[in-house]
């Protein structure tokens, strides 16, 4: 057995986002027919409690959206280095005790970038700097939040059949081991459009920093 959580968009409650952990049957192994049992059977236990339907957000997702909006593929678009894929970003933005940020990383393969030995043998994190803007590590998920939902705002008219999904799931994201996640950034994104506060908090980083601060 294994639990996974799922987010739901849920604009009243405290970060616009709703976690609910499930338990089911797991899958091992690492071969993609594995994930897309193990999601298949997260989705059909959340559908019995009455969440349906999800999304699975990854590059293992059966729907082409999931891919599409997967950290892997979604590209954010910068000043100094035009187009980055937005784990690149994420990972070269980091800044840590002693070193960082790695911005060499935003041309790596997103694999690559994940794995970089600096980002082990740097020392404790400290912050995110991105394109001379400073990110603070609280609210826990605020910088990664940001630059998902900075890659989705120009195309936010394409995503509208996004609030027809009851919420978001990664298979891949174990809250074990990590805090940010793609689905969650996805159900923050959903959550924040249904309450008409998406160009608010976009409208600049300070605003959208003070928006999750207050919830």
């Amino acid at each position: 057995m294994a639990e996974r959580p799922i987010f739901i968009p849920s604009p009243d409650d405290a970060g616009f986002v709703k976690e609910l952990s499930f338990s089911f049957v797991w899958s091992p192994g690492f071969a993609v027919s594995q994930k897309k049992k193990n999601i298949k059977a997260l989705h059909q236990t959340a559908a019995w409690s009455g969440y349906s339907p999800l999304l699975e957000i990854s590059t293992k997702s059966e729907d082409d959206l999931g891919r599409q909006l997967s950290a892997f593929n979604l590209k954010i678009q910068t000043q100094q280095f035009g187009e980055i894929v937005l784990e690149c970003v994420f990972q070269g933005s980091k800044v840590f005790e002693r070193g960082g940020p790695y911005t060499d990383l935003y041309g790596a393969e997103p694999r690559d970038a994940k794995r970089d030995q600096r980002l082990q043998e740097s020392g404790r994190l400290v912050g995110f700097t991105f394109e001379n803007r400073q990110f603070p590590l609280e609210p826990k998920t605020v910088f990664y939040d940001w630059l998902y939902i900075s890659a989705i705002y120009p195309r936010r008219e394409s995503f509208g059949q996004l609030s027809q999904h009851a919420g978001f799931t990664d298979i891949e994201f174990n809250p074990e081991r990590s805090i940010n996640c793609q689905a969650r950034a996805c159900a923050l994104f959903v959550a924040l459009t249904k309450s008409n506060l998406l160009d608010e908090a976009m409208s600049s980083e300070t605003e959208f920093i003070r928006l999750m601060r207050t919830r």
